[in-house]
């Protein structure tokens, strides 16, 4: 266990001795911090819950961009560098190798989560209004439990994201490939929830189509008793392809001739 605890240090070595990464970290950072500073110069009756669930939006994005781009890399990046043989040729099984991979980008994720919530909770509290009505949380809904919500659900999106760009890493031995598809996959989230692309009532096999369960916060805003079966099966079908991203990416980088 000592050394597999190791093989996750060397790994977030790997993410943290890297200028990019604290490049990143600042500007979540800063951006989070930034956001509700500007909304106080645009109005003084916004509230701090207007103002955490508007930062959120944009900033969660950013977040989800800087963790697809360490994700993308995990494990393309050995093969980029030509470390990958030397990687192999150590004492640890492949699975140990990729799992701590996997850990190490989690971890990394949590991170920028926690800065981006202190950051936006501490920023929004400092310079919004505290008396102001939260228009942005439904009347049924307490103002806490839906910023709260807001960010777990957050958070569970850019999990599979993230297990995207891993699998993506694994199998295209491509950085650049990984981060653009995964970019893509953002932006078509968007657009697809957006604009709704395919009505589920009229094609009922969109309700299996990753994008259209990707968007959780909408059961924020339904009334209590109509959002339990709506979500449970969102989380079923995000927890599937999450199944499907992780052993594809476990099975390739397993089975993989790594001697070219």
């Amino acid at each position: 266990m000592a050394d597999f605890f190791k093989l996750v240090h060397n790994e977030n070595l790997k993410i943290y001795l890297r200028v990019r990464t604290w490049i990143m970290l600042g500007l979540l950072a800063v951006i989070t911090a930034g956001i509700p500073m500007l909304i106080s110069l645009v109005s003084d009756q916004v509230s701090v819950w207007d103002g955490i669930a508007l930062t959120t939006l944009f900033t969660f994005f950013l977040n989800t961009t800087f963790t697809v781009i360490v994700a993308a890399d995990s494990v393309a990046g050995e093969f980029t560098w030509g470390t990958i043989k030397l990687l192999l040729i150590r004492p640890w099984t492949r699975s140990k190798i990729l799992l701590s991979k996997y850990i190490s980008v989690i971890l990394f994720s949590l991170l920028g989560t926690i800065i981006l919530i202190l950051m936006v909770t501490l920023s929004s509290w400092l310079m919004l209004s505290k008396d102001a009505p939260a228009g942005s949380v439904p009347l049924f809904s307490d103002p806490l439990s839906y910023v709260t919500l807001n960010f777990l659900y957050s958070y569970i999106a850019l999990f599979v994201t993230m297990a995207f760009a891993f699998m993506l890493s694994a199998v295209f031995r491509s950085s650049a490939l990984a981060i653009g598809l995964s970019l893509f996959m953002m932006f078509t989230k968007t657009v697809y929830n957006s604009i709704g692309l395919f009505n589920t009532d009229r094609f009922a096999w969109t309700q299996y189509v990753l994008f259209t369960h990707m968007d959780l916060k909408k059961y924020l805003d339904m009334p209590p008793g109509t959002v339990s079966s709506g979500l449970t099966f969102s989380l079923t079908v995000l927890a599937a392809y999450y199944v499907v991203f992780i052993a594809i990416a476990w099975v390739v980088f397993i089975k993989r001739d790594v001697s070219t």
